[in-house]
């Protein structure tokens, strides 16, 4: 290896042993058996440790493609992590989707559970998560003190779902784990069982705290004004926005979309109106799953039969990445699908959950794409040719970069292509995908026009001229976005309090497809190689995603 590859592979153990939960979550063994320190001493432990590395990477000279690249991702990821600790961002990381109180039930989920050691790890986990909850409570009453408090809707949300995870014993779903294992053994079962109850009560407590000492001080204001905003929408994305001009796009994108409705809905039915049709395919049950069991089953034969149409064929997929599982999530958090990577020697496949939550019906027009877009060709393709590209990628770039400019893109670049292909095979399909992406639209006018203030236009027949709140928000997300009101109401309340996230699919989908255009006018195009290009750079910011392609195209 190079000397910069050297210092990357070094830089990831150490990473790894002093952020446990990053190194769960990106698959690293060794580090299952504790929690990360989340309190401000933490925080600054570890943003000397970045700007050490930091420092180092300074010193070391690189003079091939390969070694760039790695440099320029590991020097702008240690600069990134450290403007965020400079920030503050550890006392604010509270939302109902991505902070630590999700990140410590989905860990648990995310761990091995083949043998007794493993289970040690997970009781050691479920044992320390009153102290994990108490470093993270330092943190946030940092920010009480400094007036940098998170909005009351969000802290609600959060207490809810703590108290959901322990009226619905969410912790105890472990010892039910440890019982289908058929491990004979009493002692651990009892630690599991200790273990879980004292994680649910710690859960309570922190609900409780919260609720107590932290919401009187919340602000009732979602919004974090046009700075901080961009700063966010920045950060996810690896380039700069032009707000008031995206703002444009999104709206021009919903009318663009909601027309090419009108042109498919007649697929479905050619006697009812577009209302009509799309009531069907959200309301009637032909057309939904019949239990959860059979929608699991779908979607994972889904995943198998476009890994066996398309290997090969249109995407490189290496061998260890042929796996995929299925799964509920039953951890209880927003209402999501989300995918979760394989482990660094592919010993835990790749993962598409989907919190089914409390929902008896299960439409499928808009779940297959859904499907293409957390699992093949989307996100498990993606991360899993990251995870095997050893020898162009340093392993702290495969383990542990991911902007969701680039990274979402991808995967709703990967629903586009499947409709390309041929895999939506039902109008309703069809239907689908372009309903995702006026979804997706719906997120780049909500998320900016909320947080930065700007008005609906006057031109709209939405509210025109008005400003937005919560109750605007919904009602696009229900009228445009064809969500059910409960993923509506959780889409809401994610946007409000994750600031300039979810715009980051739709420009990022956008950058590829037109980074797409201007390779298709070359003479060397080719669809399998462009794609393997892509796929090669990572999950890195737009703007260095634009920079490596356009070297090669």
């Amino acid at each position: 290896m190079s000397e910069i590859f050297d210092l990357c592979d070094r830089a990831t153990d150490e990473l790894a042993a002093a952020d446990p939960i990053m190194a769960t979550m990106a698959g690293i063994a060794g580090h299952d058996d504790r929690w990360t320190d989340l309190s401000p001493d933490g925080v600054a432990e570890r943003r000397a440790q970045w700007e050490a590395l930091r420092v180092e990477a300074d010193g070391v000279e690189v003079d091939t493609p390969v070694d760039r690249l790695a440099k320029a991702v590991f020097v702008s990821e240690l600069d990134r992590w450290v403007a965020d600790a400079d920030a503050g961002l550890h006392r604010r990381d509270l939302n109902s989707i991505a902070s630590p109180t999700q990140d410590f039930r989905m860990l648990l989920d995310l761990m091995a559970t083949e043998t007794v050691e493993h289970w040690a790890a997970i009781a050691a986990r479920l044992e320390g998560i009153e102290g994990a909850l108490a470093g993270y409570r330092a943190s946030l009453e940092a920010g009480l003190a400094a007036a940098d408090i998170v909005a009351q809707r969000q802290v609600r949300e959060v207490i809810t779902q703590c108290r959901d995870t322990t009226s619905k014993h969410l912790f105890g779903s472990v010892v039910t784990r440890f019982d289908d294992n058929e491990l004979d053994d009493a002692d651990m079962r009892s630690r599991l069982e200790a273990g879980a109850t004292a994680a649910e009560a710690a859960y309570g407590a922190f609900a409780d705290w919260l609720e107590a000492e932290y919401l009187p001080h919340a602000p009732l204001e979602d919004a974090v004004g046009r700075d901080r905003y961009l700063a966010s929408a920045q950060r996810w994305l690896g380039c700069s926005v032009d707000l008031e001009a995206t703002y444009a796009w999104g709206w021009s994108e919903i009318d663009r979309l909601w027309n090419r409705i009108g042109e498919l809905a007649p697929k479905v039915d050619p006697d009812a109106t577009v209302d009509e049709v799309m009531f069907r395919l959200m309301n009637d049950p032909s057309m939904a799953a019949p239990d959860v069991e059979s929608f699991i089953a779908d979607m994972t034969e889904r995943q198998h039969l476009a890994l066996e149409k398309l290997a090969g064929v249109h995407f490189d997929v290496p061998e260890e990445i042929r796996a995929i599982d299925v799964k509920v999530d039953e951890a209880g958090g927003a209402l999501a699908a989300h995918y979760t990577p394989p482990s660094e020697d592919f010993s835990r496949p790749g993962a598409v959950w989907y919190p089914i939550a409390d929902r008896e019906h299960l439409p499928m027009f808009t779940e297959v794409t859904t499907a293409y877009h957390e699992g093949f060709p989307g996100h498990h393709l993606q991360v899993g040719i990251q995870f095997c590209r050893a020898d162009e990628l340093s392993r702290f770039h495969r383990m542990m970069v991911w902007y969701p400019g680039s990274g979402e893109g991808w995967a709703l670049y990967a629903e586009h292509v499947m409709g390309e292909l041929g895999f939506l095979e039902k109008p309703e399909y069809e239907i689908g995908l372009v309903v995702s992406k006026l979804f997706r639209s719906c997120r780049i006018v909500i998320d900016i026009g909320m947080h930065c203030g700007f008005a609906i236009p006057d031109d709209q027949p939405f509210h025109p001229g008005e400003s937005w709140d919560y109750d605007r928000a919904l009602e696009l997300l229900l009228t445009r976005g064809f969500l059910t009101e409960q993923e509506a109401n959780s889409e809401v309340v994610r946007y409000f309090g994750w600031p300039g996230q979810a715009i980051s699919y739709k420009i990022g989908e956008q950058a590829l497809l037109d980074l797409r255009e201007e390779a298709m006018a070359t003479d060397r195009w080719d669809p399998k190689v462009w794609h393997d290009d892509v796929l090669a750079v990572g999950a890195v910011g737009l703007d260095l995603l634009r920079s490596q392609l356009r070297e090669k195209w």
